[in-house]
This record gives structure tokens, C-alpha cells and sequence, in this order.
């Protein structure tokens, strides 16, 4: 047996109007994600972008704006009663589990019991080639794995839209370009409102339709990577495009 794939009903459109100040730092941004078209936010350090994931995750409060995937607000929403899947750049397992746990925690969470929950992680351990590590614990895990054990995580969670903090961080170069792959299918086949987070051209170029340039907590270009290319609104933007890809 095998997970169902992406649903068939329609998938909500996440719509965010954020503004939160942290410290010395404060982050704007207001911005449509449609199901199917992932968008990427890319920006230098300190640009905000990881707080922005945040506010939508619930991980930070708003201090102003609106968070709605469909017809539901879910700013003032606890995380855990958003539907909202985040893989965060060092994934973030829980390491006292297994593999096989880790992605049942969404289960567990729902309040199904621990067997019932450890079958209904067998599909999606199947699904990303993760059965023979079922008894590993996190530390036991390369790079690629566990990234595969969190995105499995998030998905099982069944979520209406996906948070990737900067997916490829925590790999080594050398398998960035195959696990990059990897995850372009696994989000197009999630195929809800995906939001990625990144420095990377060559993330943006393989996971997301559209780029969200935000730079100094404040959007400042939108399109696709040719429509950046045309025209840069800004010299980061112009440097971001003429570096070589990873």
C-alpha cells in the first residue's frame, strides 16, 4: 500500500500580509502563494526571510498583517492548528525517535494511538525510501536521509501548504544537485502552496515558479528568475543572477 497522491479537491491559496519586529529587525511582506506554483523568498542574511516563514508557521507572532490559506485565518492559530508543513534547514528531528516515529508524530499528534500511528507511517516510509532506516535514530542518518525523514514528517502531517527553510543547507555539495531533484518532484507531487525560503539561484531555479527578492525586511522584486534577469530592480539582485549556481 501506498499514500494516496496529491488530493483531488482543490488546494487553498495561502495569502500572507506579514509584519513582525524582532529586536533591531523588522520584516514587511505581502504576497499570494497559489497551489502548484511554489514561490521562493531569497534574500542575503539578515533579510528576514526565515522570520517570515516563522510568522507563517505560528513559530513568531505578527505585529500587524493576516495570515489565510483558503477561506480560514490562521494568524492567531496555535501551529499545530494551522496545516501548515515546515522542513526547517537542519531538519530538526526529534532525536530520542526512530525514523519510523518521527514521521508518525503527526499521527500521535491527531491523538491516534502509537501503533496506529506507526502503521500509518509505514506508506510514506515507503514512499521516500525510507523502510530499511525505519529502526534509525536521527544521528544515525546522512545529510540526504534525514532530509527525506522531515519532509515525510511534514507531508504526513497532510498539509495545506509546505515551509522549506533553506531544504539544502545542511547537505554536502556534492549531493546538493540530486537531492535538489529529489525535492522538485516531491513538491511538485504535494502540489499545494509551497513557500522556499533560500540563497540559492539553483534552488529557485529547480523548486519554485516565482522568486519574492526581499532584502532589509522589505520586498523588493517579484517575478521569475527571467523577469529578474531583465530587468534587476536592485544591485543584489543583479549580483544574486550573475553568481555561479551550486
Amino acid at each position: 500500500m501506498t499514500p494516496a497522491g496529491p488530493s483531488t479537491a482543490a488546494h487553498p491559496v495561502l495569502r500572507a500580509d506579514v509584519a513582525v519586529t524582532r529586536g533591531a529587525h523588522s520584516v514587511a511582506a505581502a504576497f499570494d502563494v497559489a497551489p502548484g506554483h511554489p514561490l521562493a523568498v531569497i534574500g542575503p542574511n539578515g533579510a528576514g526571510k526565515s522570520t517570515l516563514l516563522a510568522a507563517i508557521a505560528g513559530l513568531v507572532s505578527l505585529d500587524a498583517g493576516r495570515v489565510r490559506i483558503g477561506d480560514r485565518t490562521i494568524d492567531t492559530l496555535p501551529p499545530e492548528r494551522r496545516r501548515v508543513g515546515v522542513v526547517f534547514q537542519d531538519h530538526v528531528l526529534f532525536p530520542h525517535l526512530s525514523v519510523r516515529d518521527n514521521v508518525a508524530f503527526a499521527a500521535r499528534m491527531r491523538g491516534g494511538s502509537r501503533a496506529a500511528a506507526r502503521a500509518a507511517a509505514g506508506p510514506w516510509l515507503e514512499r521516500y525510501g525510507l523502510a530499511a532506516l525505519a529502526d534509525r535514530l536521527p544521528g544515525e542518518l546522512s545529510g540526504g536521509q534525514a532530509q527525506r525523514v522531515a519532509l515525510a514528517r511534514a507531508l504526513a502531517a497532510e498539509p495545506d501548504v509546505l515551509l522549506l527553510d533553506e531544504p539544502m543547507s545542511a547537505l554536502d555539495v556534492e549531493v546538493r544537485a540530486g537531492m535538489r531533484a529529489e525535492l522538485a518532484a516531491h513538491v511538485r507531487e504535494f502540489g499545494g502552496a509551497t513557500v522556499l525560503v533560500t540563497h540559492s539561484r539553483a534552488d529557485a531555479a529547480a523548486l519554485a515558479d516565482t522568486v519574492l527578492v526581499l532584502e532589509d525586511g522589505a520586498v523588493t522584486q517579484r517575478g521569475t528568475l527571467a523577469e529578474l534577469a531583465a530587468e534587476p530592480a536592485t544591485p543584489y539582485v543583479r549580483r544574486m543572477l550573475a553568481a555561479p549556481g551550486d
